[in-house]
Protein backbone atom coordinates (compact mmCIF):
# COMPACT_ATOMS: atom_id res chain seq x y z
CA UNK A 1 0.00 0.00 0.00
CA UNK A 2 1.59 3.21 -0.98
CA UNK A 3 1.96 6.22 1.58
CA UNK A 4 -0.31 7.98 -0.21
CA UNK A 5 -3.10 5.42 -0.17
CA UNK A 6 -2.77 4.91 3.55
CA UNK A 7 -2.83 8.95 3.82
CA UNK A 8 -6.30 8.87 2.42
CA UNK A 9 -7.40 5.77 4.14
CA UNK A 10 -6.55 7.16 7.52
CA UNK A 11 -7.89 10.75 6.51
CA UNK A 12 -11.60 9.04 5.52
CA UNK A 13 -11.26 7.36 8.96
CA UNK A 14 -10.21 10.27 10.95
CA UNK A 15 -13.26 12.43 8.97
CA UNK A 16 -15.81 9.66 9.51
CA UNK A 17 -14.96 9.38 13.68
CA UNK A 18 -15.17 13.90 14.16
CA UNK A 19 -18.58 13.61 12.25
CA UNK A 20 -20.10 10.84 14.39
CA UNK A 21 -18.25 12.20 17.52
CA UNK A 22 -20.31 15.91 16.57
CA UNK A 23 -23.76 14.40 15.32
CA UNK A 24 -23.89 11.82 18.23
CA UNK A 25 -23.33 14.64 20.86
CA UNK A 26 -26.64 15.95 21.25
CA UNK A 27 -25.89 19.14 23.40
CA UNK A 28 -23.76 20.39 20.39
CA UNK A 29 -25.36 18.98 17.17
CA UNK A 30 -29.11 19.71 18.11
CA UNK A 31 -28.34 23.32 19.08
CA UNK A 32 -26.22 23.93 15.96
CA UNK A 33 -28.83 22.75 13.83
CA UNK A 34 -31.66 24.75 15.61
CA UNK A 35 -29.85 28.22 16.15
CA UNK A 36 -30.11 28.58 12.53
CA UNK A 37 -34.05 28.48 12.52
CA UNK A 38 -34.42 30.11 15.86
CA UNK A 39 -32.73 32.71 14.10
CA UNK A 40 -34.19 32.93 11.02
CA UNK A 41 -37.83 32.96 13.22
CA UNK A 42 -36.52 35.81 15.27
CA UNK A 43 -35.32 37.76 11.91
CA UNK A 44 -38.95 37.00 10.69
CA UNK A 45 -40.84 38.45 13.70
CA UNK A 46 -38.64 41.18 15.23
CA UNK A 47 -36.39 42.41 12.45
CA UNK A 48 -38.58 42.01 9.43
CA UNK A 49 -40.73 45.05 10.08
CA UNK A 50 -37.55 46.97 9.96
CA UNK A 51 -36.50 45.80 6.56
CA UNK A 52 -39.65 45.95 5.21
CA UNK A 53 -40.05 50.12 6.24
CA UNK A 54 -36.61 50.59 5.38
CA UNK A 55 -37.44 49.35 1.81
CA UNK A 56 -40.40 51.28 1.54
CA UNK A 57 -38.57 54.49 2.38
CA UNK A 58 -36.02 53.62 -0.69
CA UNK A 59 -39.20 53.13 -2.90
CA UNK A 60 -41.06 55.76 -1.47
CA UNK A 61 -43.32 57.54 -4.09
CA UNK A 62 -43.73 54.20 -6.08
CA UNK A 63 -46.18 51.85 -6.50
CA UNK A 64 -45.19 48.77 -4.89
CA UNK A 65 -47.42 45.58 -3.35
CA UNK A 66 -46.99 44.43 0.18
CA UNK A 67 -46.01 41.04 -1.96
CA UNK A 68 -43.17 42.76 -3.52
CA UNK A 69 -41.58 43.93 -0.37
CA UNK A 70 -42.04 40.87 1.69
CA UNK A 71 -39.87 39.36 -1.63
CA UNK A 72 -37.12 41.26 -1.36
CA UNK A 73 -37.06 41.41 3.00
CA UNK A 74 -37.23 37.75 2.51
CA UNK A 75 -34.13 37.79 0.44
CA UNK A 76 -32.47 39.76 2.89
CA UNK A 77 -32.93 38.21 5.85
CA UNK A 78 -32.47 33.98 4.37
CA UNK A 79 -29.21 35.13 3.29
CA UNK A 80 -28.07 37.34 6.40
CA UNK A 81 -28.99 33.80 7.95
CA UNK A 82 -26.84 31.72 5.76
CA UNK A 83 -24.12 34.73 5.95
CA UNK A 84 -23.61 34.58 10.11
CA UNK A 85 -24.27 30.43 10.45
CA UNK A 86 -21.29 29.52 7.94
CA UNK A 87 -18.90 31.14 10.77
CA UNK A 88 -20.50 30.76 13.55
CA UNK A 89 -21.23 26.82 13.46
CA UNK A 90 -18.12 26.97 12.08
CA UNK A 91 -16.84 27.42 15.53
CA UNK A 92 -19.18 24.68 17.20
CA UNK A 93 -18.13 22.44 14.84
CA UNK A 94 -14.63 22.69 15.64
CA UNK A 95 -15.11 21.92 19.28
CA UNK A 96 -14.15 18.24 18.57
CA UNK A 97 -10.28 19.33 17.96
CA UNK A 98 -10.27 21.42 21.07
CA UNK A 99 -12.35 18.16 23.03
CA UNK A 100 -9.57 15.87 21.64
CA UNK A 101 -6.45 17.77 22.87
CA UNK A 102 -7.98 18.72 26.12
CA UNK A 103 -9.03 15.41 26.69
CA UNK A 104 -5.75 13.50 25.54
CA UNK A 105 -7.62 11.86 22.26
CA UNK A 106 -5.56 13.98 20.04
CA UNK A 107 -1.67 12.41 21.73
CA UNK A 108 -3.36 8.64 21.70
CA UNK A 109 -4.09 9.73 17.79
CA UNK A 110 -0.59 11.32 16.98
CA UNK A 111 1.23 8.06 18.94
CA UNK A 112 -0.51 6.21 15.99
CA UNK A 113 1.82 5.79 12.82
CA UNK A 114 -0.68 8.60 11.24
CA UNK A 115 1.33 11.97 10.17
CA UNK A 116 0.14 15.11 12.24
CA UNK A 117 -1.09 17.46 9.22
CA UNK A 118 -3.24 14.19 8.14
CA UNK A 119 -4.82 14.29 11.56
CA UNK A 120 -5.32 18.01 11.75
CA UNK A 121 -6.55 17.93 7.93
CA UNK A 122 -9.27 15.84 9.36
CA UNK A 123 -10.22 18.21 11.73
CA UNK A 124 -10.68 21.00 9.10
CA UNK A 125 -12.72 18.44 6.49
CA UNK A 126 -15.16 17.42 8.80
CA UNK A 127 -15.66 21.03 10.08
CA UNK A 128 -16.23 22.20 6.24
CA UNK A 129 -18.79 19.14 5.85
CA UNK A 130 -20.46 19.46 9.54
CA UNK A 131 -20.51 23.30 8.49
CA UNK A 132 -22.08 23.09 5.17
CA UNK A 133 -24.67 20.40 6.02
CA UNK A 134 -26.01 22.73 8.82
CA UNK A 135 -25.88 25.90 6.26
CA UNK A 136 -28.19 23.79 3.81
CA UNK A 137 -30.45 23.08 6.15
CA UNK A 138 -31.09 26.43 7.35
CA UNK A 139 -30.39 27.23 3.51
CA UNK A 140 -33.50 25.23 2.60
CA UNK A 141 -35.50 26.87 4.94
CA UNK A 142 -34.78 29.93 3.72
CA UNK A 143 -36.21 28.82 0.42
CA UNK A 144 -39.55 27.56 1.95
CA UNK A 145 -39.50 30.88 2.88
CA UNK A 146 -39.15 32.84 0.21
CA UNK A 147 -40.81 30.91 -1.51
CA UNK A 148 -43.79 31.90 0.49
CA UNK A 149 -43.09 35.55 0.48
CA UNK A 150 -42.50 35.30 -3.50
CA UNK A 151 -39.91 33.36 -5.13
CA UNK A 152 -38.16 35.47 -7.81
CA UNK A 153 -34.62 33.43 -8.55
CA UNK A 154 -33.55 32.81 -11.49
CA UNK A 155 -31.92 29.03 -11.99
CA UNK A 156 -28.30 31.07 -12.04
CA UNK A 157 -28.90 32.67 -9.30
CA UNK A 158 -29.69 29.32 -7.38
CA UNK A 159 -26.63 27.86 -8.36
CA UNK A 160 -24.95 31.33 -7.34
CA UNK A 161 -26.16 31.12 -3.59
CA UNK A 162 -25.26 27.52 -3.44
CA UNK A 163 -21.97 28.57 -4.64
CA UNK A 164 -21.41 31.33 -2.37
CA UNK A 165 -22.87 29.30 1.02
CA UNK A 166 -19.94 26.44 -0.21
CA UNK A 167 -17.60 29.90 -0.50
CA UNK A 168 -18.43 31.01 2.88
CA UNK A 169 -18.36 27.82 4.79
CA UNK A 170 -15.35 27.34 3.56
CA UNK A 171 -14.07 30.45 5.24
CA UNK A 172 -16.15 30.04 8.28
CA UNK A 173 -13.57 27.04 8.50
CA UNK A 174 -10.61 28.05 8.05
CA UNK A 175 -11.37 30.76 10.51
CA UNK A 176 -12.60 29.13 13.06
CA UNK A 177 -9.70 25.78 12.31
CA UNK A 178 -6.74 28.89 12.77
CA UNK A 179 -8.62 30.65 16.11
CA UNK A 180 -9.08 27.08 17.95
CA UNK A 181 -5.62 25.81 16.84
CA UNK A 182 -4.67 27.76 19.92
CA UNK A 183 -7.38 27.11 22.26
CA UNK A 184 -6.91 23.83 24.87
CA UNK A 185 -9.65 24.10 27.00
CA UNK A 186 -13.24 23.60 26.71
CA UNK A 187 -14.20 26.91 28.78
CA UNK A 188 -12.17 28.71 26.34
CA UNK A 189 -13.42 27.90 22.84
CA UNK A 190 -17.18 28.47 24.64
CA UNK A 191 -16.01 32.07 25.20
CA UNK A 192 -14.85 31.89 21.29
CA UNK A 193 -18.12 30.95 20.47
CA UNK A 194 -19.87 33.60 22.68
CA UNK A 195 -17.58 36.45 21.36
CA UNK A 196 -18.41 35.48 17.53
CA UNK A 197 -22.06 34.93 17.64
CA UNK A 198 -22.31 38.28 19.18
CA UNK A 199 -19.81 40.33 17.46
CA UNK A 200 -19.74 38.44 13.70
CA UNK A 201 -23.21 39.50 12.57
CA UNK A 202 -22.76 43.17 12.90
CA UNK A 203 -18.90 42.97 11.86
CA UNK A 204 -19.96 40.88 8.45
CA UNK A 205 -23.07 43.58 7.71
CA UNK A 206 -25.80 40.65 7.84
CA UNK A 207 -27.82 42.58 10.97
CA UNK A 208 -27.54 45.96 9.73
CA UNK A 209 -26.59 47.30 6.39
CA UNK A 210 -23.35 48.82 5.76
CA UNK A 211 -24.71 52.29 5.07
CA UNK A 212 -27.01 52.32 7.78
CA UNK A 213 -23.42 52.77 9.75
CA UNK A 214 -21.43 55.18 10.92
CA UNK A 215 -18.89 56.38 8.03
CA UNK A 216 -15.82 54.86 9.74
CA UNK A 217 -17.35 51.73 10.66
CA UNK A 218 -18.47 50.93 6.99
CA UNK A 219 -15.04 51.91 6.05
CA UNK A 220 -13.61 49.28 8.65
CA UNK A 221 -15.40 46.09 7.88
CA UNK A 222 -15.44 46.71 3.79
CA UNK A 223 -12.07 45.58 4.74
CA UNK A 224 -13.09 42.17 6.35
CA UNK A 225 -12.99 39.35 3.60
CA UNK A 226 -16.58 38.14 4.93
CA UNK A 227 -18.11 41.40 4.35
CA UNK A 228 -17.81 40.83 0.66
CA UNK A 229 -19.26 36.77 1.15
CA UNK A 230 -22.36 38.23 2.64
CA UNK A 231 -22.74 40.93 -0.04
CA UNK A 232 -22.55 38.18 -3.07
CA UNK A 233 -25.28 36.29 -1.15
CA UNK A 234 -27.67 39.61 -0.60
CA UNK A 235 -26.82 40.14 -4.06
CA UNK A 236 -27.94 36.34 -5.62
CA UNK A 237 -30.95 35.91 -3.06
CA UNK A 238 -32.62 39.85 -3.26
CA UNK A 239 -31.13 40.27 -7.11
CA UNK A 240 -34.40 38.80 -9.16
CA UNK A 241 -36.67 40.38 -6.22
CA UNK A 242 -35.16 43.58 -6.79
CA UNK A 243 -35.22 43.10 -10.65
CA UNK A 244 -38.98 41.89 -10.57
CA UNK A 245 -40.09 45.02 -8.62
CA UNK A 246 -37.92 47.77 -10.56
CA UNK A 247 -38.69 46.97 -13.74
CA UNK A 248 -40.36 49.99 -14.83
CA UNK A 249 -38.48 52.19 -12.25
CA UNK A 250 -35.41 54.31 -12.71
CA UNK A 251 -31.46 52.60 -13.04
CA UNK A 252 -30.74 55.73 -9.97
CA UNK A 253 -33.43 54.21 -7.52
CA UNK A 254 -32.91 50.28 -8.36
CA UNK A 255 -28.77 50.89 -7.41
CA UNK A 256 -30.28 52.89 -4.56
CA UNK A 257 -32.10 49.93 -3.27
CA UNK A 258 -29.25 47.70 -4.55
CA UNK A 259 -26.64 49.94 -2.56
CA UNK A 260 -28.65 50.49 0.72
CA UNK A 261 -29.16 46.85 1.09
CA UNK A 262 -25.45 45.77 0.56
CA UNK A 263 -25.92 44.09 -2.55
CA UNK A 264 -23.03 45.81 -3.98
CA UNK A 265 -20.26 47.19 -1.91
CA UNK A 266 -17.73 49.78 -2.12
CA UNK A 267 -13.84 49.71 -0.66
CA UNK A 268 -12.97 53.53 0.40
CA UNK A 269 -15.48 55.15 -2.45
CA UNK A 270 -14.39 52.68 -4.82
CA UNK A 271 -16.90 49.64 -6.19
CA UNK A 272 -16.16 46.33 -5.92
CA UNK A 273 -17.40 44.27 -8.62
CA UNK A 274 -18.63 41.31 -7.93
CA UNK A 275 -16.14 39.16 -9.25
CA UNK A 276 -13.83 41.38 -6.95
CA UNK A 277 -15.61 39.92 -4.09
CA UNK A 278 -15.00 36.65 -4.97
CA UNK A 279 -11.20 36.84 -5.36
CA UNK A 280 -10.78 39.02 -1.66
CA UNK A 281 -12.72 36.09 -0.01
CA UNK A 282 -11.21 33.38 -2.06
CA UNK A 283 -7.77 34.64 -1.21
CA UNK A 284 -8.82 35.11 2.29
CA UNK A 285 -9.68 31.55 2.46
CA UNK A 286 -6.31 30.06 1.01
CA UNK A 287 -4.74 32.80 3.30
CA UNK A 288 -5.93 31.34 6.67
CA UNK A 289 -6.31 27.80 5.12
CA UNK A 290 -1.97 27.97 4.17
CA UNK A 291 -1.66 29.63 8.12
CA UNK A 292 -3.00 26.70 9.91
CA UNK A 293 -2.03 23.65 7.99
CA UNK A 294 1.30 25.75 7.52
CA UNK A 295 1.19 25.59 11.67
CA UNK A 296 0.58 22.11 11.40
CA UNK A 297 3.48 20.50 9.74
CA UNK A 298 5.56 23.09 11.51
CA UNK A 299 4.12 21.84 14.70
CA UNK A 300 6.52 18.85 15.26
CA UNK A 301 9.55 20.42 14.68
CA UNK A 302 8.53 23.73 16.76
CA UNK A 303 7.73 21.49 19.94
CA UNK A 304 9.80 23.04 22.67
CA UNK A 305 9.68 23.23 26.66
CA UNK A 306 10.96 25.98 28.26
CA UNK A 307 14.37 26.81 27.73
CA UNK A 308 14.70 25.96 24.57
CA UNK A 309 14.58 22.28 24.84
CA UNK A 310 12.57 20.29 22.30
CA UNK A 311 9.76 18.41 23.61
CA UNK A 312 9.38 14.53 22.82
CA UNK A 313 6.87 14.11 20.26
CA UNK A 314 3.44 11.21 21.70
CA UNK A 315 5.49 9.07 18.97
CA UNK A 316 9.10 9.06 20.16
CA UNK A 317 7.70 8.79 23.71
CA UNK A 318 5.91 5.49 23.41
CA UNK A 319 9.15 3.91 21.27
CA UNK A 320 11.38 5.16 24.32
Amino acid sequence: MTAFKAGALSLRALVARNCKLFFRDKGTFLPSLLSPLILLFLFIAFLGNVYRDSIRSVLEGVSVTGAEVESIASGWLVSSLVAVCAVTVAFTANTIMVQDRAGGQADDIFVTPVPRPVVYFSYFLSTYLVTAAICFVALGAGFVYMTIAGWHLSAADFFLALADTLLLVFFGTALSSLVCRFLRTQGAVVAIQATVSAAYGFLCGAYIPIGNMAGWLGDLISCLPATYGTVLLHAHLMGGAIGAVGGGLPPALIAGLEEGFDCTVSFFGHAVPEWGCYLVLALACMLLAAVFLGLCFAEKRGRRGRGGKRKKDPKEEKEA
